[in-house]
């Protein structure tokens, strides 16, 4: 489907005025207001990055991993929800689980908090800086972070659209993966799993941090639909 016949599907408003937009470099994903994302209504905006495929493969196998390794109740802790497309799908879809979910940015929470209402998912949200003032454990943590070089170039109307915020990182794209796992034992009860979407080239290094911080843990990397490297998941049970 082509983004104009996505507009003229979806969009509700004056189509002409949308396809000027869209003509103009703002994303379709933008101009109608929302986006689907694992069978739910994420609203989005330039507040917050808008949810891809890749993302929904995350929360897939992240869903097999928990369902097999755990007995229920779950506690999960999403580091930089954005939208909360993350903690609305895996609260939607599996039973008797708590979801704790943190960004930075107040912003785009205001946009993760709509979007939990209108989805009917019980989320608590927490404006902080990853782990800071968060006073539990859990056994499991999901994000989906910053993962972009600073001086990486890419496609103009994500650059020009998207919250850099959401996009970029120090370190080479890697700073928020070691963040995450060098503090990760502080957060994290005894058996865990730690899920991450990545950069295609960034799973030697984030395999480099679970290895470096972690006891011994099992490190899988999983490739997306289009063979690229994409998700790590981080363990330590059999």
């Amino acid at each position: 489907m082509t983004d104009i016949e996505y507009l003229k599907k979806y969009y509700n408003g004056d189509i002409n005025n949308a396809i000027k937009r869209l003509e103009m470099g703002e994303p379709v994903q933008y101009i109608v207001g929302n986006v689907d994302f694992f069978g739910y209504k994420i609203n989005v905006d330039k507040r917050v990055l808008i949810p891809r495929y890749e993302t929904e493969e995350l929360v897939e196998n992240t869903i097999k991993y928990i369902k097999k390794y755990f007995s229920l109740p779950v506690d999960i802790l999403e580091v930089g929800t954005g939208s909360g497309c993350i903690s609305i799908a895996l609260k939607k879809e599996l039973e008797n689980i708590n979801i704790t979910a943190s960004d930075i940015s107040s912003d785009a929470l205001e946009v993760a908090l709509s979007n939990a209402k209108e989805n009917n998912a019980d989320i608590n949200f927490v404006n902080t800086d990853i782990y800071k003032g968060i006073n539990k454990k859990f056994d499991c943590i999901i994000s989906n972070p910053p993962y972009i070089s600073k001086d990486e170039k890419i496609m103009d109307i994500v650059y020009n659209n998207e919250p850099h915020l959401a996009l970029f990182a120090d370190n080479n794209g890697l700073y928020f993966y070691e963040e995450i796992i060098k503090n990760a034992k502080n957060i994290l009860k005894d058996k865990y799993l730690i899920c991450f979407e990545i950069g295609e080239s960034e799973a030697e290094s984030v395999t480099s941090y679970a290895y470096r911080y972690l006891n011994n843990p099992k490190v899988i990397v999983k490739k997306d639909l289009e063979k690229r490297d994409r998700m790590i998941f981080i363990h330590n049970f059999e």
